[in-house]
């Protein structure tokens, strides 16, 4: 969307140039007004503006002196400069300031709109170039490992990826091949001296460990590592291409990792906890794998520190488990809270589908999953400033008498009833307060039609941000403001001119235009005759 700001201390000049000239034409989707530097400088601020129109002679803030500060701090913004001045040497500081154009007042409609035009052109290619796919490569690259870890997490958290979606990211972020490969999980704790440092000196000592798992691992295992939600280093060790998957087995990966304890103690001077997992295939058993290492963690390291332990395969796994689409990112909650309504009914019916096959009959396991959904329907009601037993009804009543389901079946109808009336409860809602907010703008709008009816103004009234209110106006009634108050002008300007006397200077003043010539210029257009013709033909 590209929005341009007129700059001028002479209003009736930027009334003028705001609603006669049509900007839709050349591309131009909104313009604002500014009737000094200052003015300009603070839309600047809070508004992503792409052109500046800007007259050079202006009190306080010249127009020269507001293009320096643009190309100073809005790299991207261009300036056309308007001036009456045709001095050479107003032309030449234009250039050193690296002006796109130098137009001089009175300037053509054509003219104006050819200099916009050819702008807009420029700004296209040198967003082309941003985009560009050396630049895209550059940043890809300097971003990899940061994407290669939260593919990792998801894969550790048991989100769902399909085989060929999991294989495109690795083959995307140049990982090599563990599909169907054996692998161990090393993770470590950083404990003693390290919990003393701040975040930037602490992620300093994180890149200086991976180093050394590299130096340590590198020769017999490829290593894909991050840093999980719980502040553990994850490292997945895979065996590299002609070493044997068996090496997974043997008692080298602990000596490996006590020599990685010893080498943290000695340069860096801090203690760290490890553990080393059984081997696992990639990718099935990488979430299992991972739950139990934490679960190990937490009951044989717990507090203590510098402790190095092994997870083997005789690990007896408990008799009772949960859910694990319940817990699985996004869990409900977020769902909810993003409105992404088809997502949260598709996560509720993978969640009592695996209820169904892994725990039918289990009562423990009904409650688990209705108290989860309970709390994240009461979760988003009360964020709503909703009370719960209005909204649900009668799917309320049944989490006030605990749930007391017996079947799959009947929680699945209380949790589908329940989302349906949140869903529909907020979709009203957000249709019924931009309705709102649209009758509120155009009040304003029909009041204050002699006065500043810019976007800023109107923003500014309904205490919202301008490109917001731009856009849901545009969205919920299909034009732009600027339009809508250029067709109450024009509406008010045939009623003013049929049904009364005043002169035309004197409905011009009434409509908002500092001089009759821009209303003149501006009726015109609009309706092929001049507002005096058009009073005598309908007179």
């Amino acid at each position: 969307m590209v929005q341009l700001l007129i700059v001028d201390d002479e209003d009736h000049v930027v009334d003028r140039l705001y609603s006669t000239i049509p900007w839709e034409s050349v591309g131009v989707e909104q313009v604002y007004k500014a009737y000094s530097g200052k003015e300009a400088l603070e839309l600047l601020e809070q508004l992503s503006i792409d052109i500046v129109l800007t007259d050079i002679q202006m009190p306080g803030i010249t127009g020269l002196e507001l293009i320096a500060q643009i190309n100073r701090r809005w790299l991207r913004t261009r300036c056309i400069l308007l001036s009456g001045h045709s001095d050479f040497q107003y032309a030449k500081e234009a250039i050193v300031q690296q002006t796109e154009d130098y137009l001089l007042k009175p300037v053509k409609e054509g003219d104006l709109l050819d200099s916009v035009r050819n702008v807009i052109e420029k700004l296209r290619r040198d967003w082309e170039e941003v985009i560009s796919k050396q630049r895209l490569i550059y940043a890809f690259n300097e971003n990899l490992p940061q994407l290669r870890g939260s593919l990792l997490n998801d894969l550790l958290q048991g989100r769902t990826i399909s085989a060929e979606t999991l294989r495109s990211k690795m083959d995307m972020l140049k990982l090599s091949n563990y599909d169907r490969h054996s692998f161990a999980i090393l993770m470590i704790r950083l404990e003693s001296n390290f919990l003393e440092y701040g975040v930037q000196d602490l992620s300093l000592m994180e890149y200086a460990i991976g180093n050394m798992v590299e130096e340590l691992f590198g020769n017999q295992f490829d290593s894909w590592h991050t840093k999980e939600p719980h502040d553990y280093l994850l490292f997945l060790l895979k065996p590299k291409k002609g070493v044997d998957e068996a090496l997974l087995d043997t008692v080298q990966l602990e000596r490996t990792a006590s020599s990685l304890q010893s080498a943290v103690n000695t340069f860096l001077k801090g203690r760290i906890s490890i553990l080393v997992s059984s081997r696992g295939t990639f990718p099935d058993d990488v979430a299992s794998l991972y739950n139990r290492a934490l679960s190990t963690f937490r009951k044989r390291i717990g507090n203590e520190h510098e402790l190095l332990i092994r997870l083997g395969d005789d690990y007896t796994n408990m008799q009772v488990s949960t859910l694990q689409q319940l817990y699985e990112p996004p869990t409900i909650h977020h769902l909810l809270e993003a409105a992404r309504w088809k997502e949260a009914r598709d996560k509720l019916d993978a969640i009592l589908l695996e209820l169904e096959a892994k725990y039918t009959g289990s009562q423990e396991h009904l409650l688990e999953v209705f108290f989860a959904v309970s709390s994240a329907y009461t979760y988003i009601c009360h964020k709503n400033g909703r009370q719960m037993h209005q909204l649900l009804g009668a799917a309320y009543n049944r989490m006030a008498e605990g749930g007391a389901f017996r079947t799959v079946n009947q929680l699945r109808e209380w949790a589908v009833q329940g989302l349906s009336a949140i869903q529909k409860d907020m979709e009203q809602e957000t249709k019924d307060s931009r309705i709102q907010l649209i009758n509120e703008i155009r009040a304003f709008i029909e009041q204050r039609i002699a006065d500043d009816v810019s976007l800023q103004t109107i923003a500014e009234h309904v205490y919202l941000h301008p490109v917001y209110v731009s856009k849901i106006f545009k969205v919920e009634t299909g034009e732009n403001i600027s339009d809508y108050a250029h067709r109450v002008r024009m509406k008010k300007a045939e009623y003013l001119l049929t049904h009364t006397q005043d002169k035309i200077y004197e409905i011009a003043v009434r409509l908002g235009y500092q001089r009759p010539h821009s209303f003149n210029h501006a009726f015109k257009k609009q309706y092929g005759l001049t507002p005096q013709e058009y009073r005598d033909k309908h007179s």
